[in-house]
């Protein structure tokens, strides 16, 4: 199959789910070696997840089948620009390549603008919408301690 064959599969997930009524119109596929391995809609208005967007459906998928948090070797194809939570979950994920359809304006033209949240990020805590303390921070710490004393962790 080709890039745009993979594409084209997540685009037409993403019009079959939307129109299941299952969330909004995205989809995402996630490729390796040249073969889809897991698959992802949105489903936040469906399950109730404000996470349950197309690509962190489709990495938890992805890392189900391959046993693995790590989808290095892995490329993503998805119908639209992924959001910041979902940007970070690829990265997270270790995923090779992203390729995408629809553009974050395209997005914010029908409704789902991330604009606000790509705003936010930069921000100093104090100058962020939603208020942000900190407490606890030496009791906190006592655990990270304990973290890296640890000799059978799993780094990731």
């Amino acid at each position: 199959m080709s890039r745009e064959d993979f594409m084209r599969q997540a685009i037409d997930l993403s019009g079959e789910r939307m129109r299941a009524g299952l969330g909004g119109p995205f989809g995402a596929v996630i490729v390796k070696d040249g073969k889809v391995i897991a698959e992802g809609s949105n489903q936040v208005t469906s399950t109730s997840d404000p996470t349950a967007h197309a690509e962190v459906v489709a990495i938890r998928a992805a890392c189900k089948v391959l046993d693995s948090f790590s989808l290095e070797g892995c490329e993503i194809y998805t119908s639209c620009e992924p959001c910041p939570m979902c940007l970070s979950a690829i990265y997270w994920a270790r995923l090779d390549r992203i390729f995408y359809a629809n553009g974050r304006e395209d997005a914010a033209a029908i409704g789902f603008d991330d604009d606000h949240i790509y705003q936010e990020i930069p921000k100093a805590l104090e100058l962020r919408e939603i208020p942000t303390e900190r407490l606890l921070a030496g009791e906190a710490w006592l655990v990270f301690a304990e973290w890296q004393e640890k000799t059978d962790k799993i780094m990731y």
